[in-house]
């Protein structure tokens, strides 16, 4: 009993000092069953401060860059959060064009199309094309989209506007040649079904100027076109349209009638026949008969020739024939041979009006003959 006592008065000295020093007790080991519950004292609350929910952004930016990965995420996430805040605020204020009608501006000149195209907030983009119409210059012929179609604002609408007719006054033809001017005009009118300039069928006379050359024109140099034109020509026929000494050309061979034909103004028709025994093969045997001493240039005369015998030589002999148009003046010709083997040659050059051709010709077998018209192939022949 001694001890228990003793006991109780140790555990009322240990309370008694806790108590005045606001310490709660901790439990003592050993017998307390004769202790009492004590209840557990809260702690007082301190005083809301707003000086404790301060943040620092340097403690914060320490802590980011000791973590590289939250830095990079960090920056990421803020430039996505700007772009995003940006193309909203974008869209926002920026609305779409208004659709609009396109007015009909064809047949409008071009500085009212461009009013009226500025109006409706549409941009036109200009192509240029000559008419044939006179007087249409810089008028609008087509243009696309439609009249009437529906479209965005500030769209571009194409049109097609008139440079005016190709010319407007008849040109200077006098002194030009009538080959280089028929082709002039056919080049500048390509396309047109109606050209404003048609060339009548030309009068020719002789005259000291070149063959081909025009020497009068109407209507005149520099008449207004206001609809399409047909233009009357005189065309001389050539310096040499005159008179010619008769040919006389029996017993020429082959070679020597080509020389003659070349160099005089006469168009001979050439007949040919097999060579008799009282005849030399490939010479002229008989021509027509011609009284004067002189002949206008380019005559025809008749010639006969007589040809060698079909033989196993490897030349074969002939007559080359072809049917031209009627020229109203000399033209310049030529006959080329083209053999199997061996390189091309001019069996003859010669001017000719036209119509019935006949050149008499000695080449090797398997030759082509090719006869070519003011430098244009017109035919060929394959002598076998």
């Amino acid at each position: 009993m001694a001890e228990e006592e003793k006991n109780t008065e140790e555990n009322k000295s240990t309370e008694d000092v806790l108590q005045q020093e606001n310490v709660v007790p901790e439990p003592v080991e050993g017998p307390q069953e004769n202790a009492a519950p004590k209840k557990k004292e809260k702690k007082p609350r301190k005083p809301f401060n707003p000086k404790n929910m301060r943040f620092s952004f340097a403690e914060g930016f320490d802590k980011l860059q000791s973590s590289i990965p939250a830095l990079v995420i960090t920056c990421i996430s803020a430039f996505i959060i700007m772009i995003l805040i940006a193309c909203a605020v974008f869209f926002t204020n920026i609305k779409g064009a208004e659709k609009v009608l396109v007015p009909n501006v064809t047949g409008k000149k071009w500085d009212e199309a461009f009013i009226e195209m500025q109006m409706k907030e549409l941009y036109p983009k200009i192509n240029l094309r000559y008419s044939n119409v006179p007087g249409d210059e810089g008028l609008v012929l087509e243009q696309d989209p439609q009249p009437g179609a529906i479209v965005k604002g500030y769209s571009r609408v194409n049109l097609v506007i008139s440079r005016g007719v190709v010319i407007d006054a008849v040109g200077d033809y006098v002194g030009k040649n009538l080959s280089e001017v028929q082709m002039s005009l056919q080049t500048l009118f390509a396309g047109q079904t109606k050209p404003l300039i048609v060339l009548a069928t030309p009068k020719y006379i002789p005259d000291a100027s070149e063959a081909g050359t025009i020497l009068e024109q109407d209507p005149p140099e520099g008449s207004k076109i206001s609809e399409p034109v047909t233009v009357n020509l005189v065309v001389s026929r050539g310096p040499n349209y005159e008179n010619t000494r008769r040919p006389y050309v029996i017993g020429q061979s082959i070679n020597d009638l080509l020389q003659t034909i070349a160099r005089t103004k006469i168009v001979f028709d050439i007949t040919s026949h097999t060579a008799t025994a009282q005849e030399k093969p490939g010479t002229v045997v008989d021509q027509q008969a011609i009284e004067d001493e002189y002949v206008p240039n380019y005559t025809r005369v008749t010639v006969e020739m007589a040809m060698p015998a079909d033989s196993n030589d490897d030349n074969a002999y002939g007559i080359f024939q072809e049917k031209l148009p009627e020229y109203p003046y000399p033209v310049p010709m030529k006959l080329e041979a083209y053999p199997a083997e061996g390189n091309s040659y001019t069996i003859v050059s010669f001017s000719h009006p036209g119509g019935n051709l006949t050149i008499p010709y000695e080449v090797p077998r398997g030759t082509t003959l090719v006869l070519s018209v003011a430098d244009k192939v017109e035919s060929r022949k394959v002598i076998e």
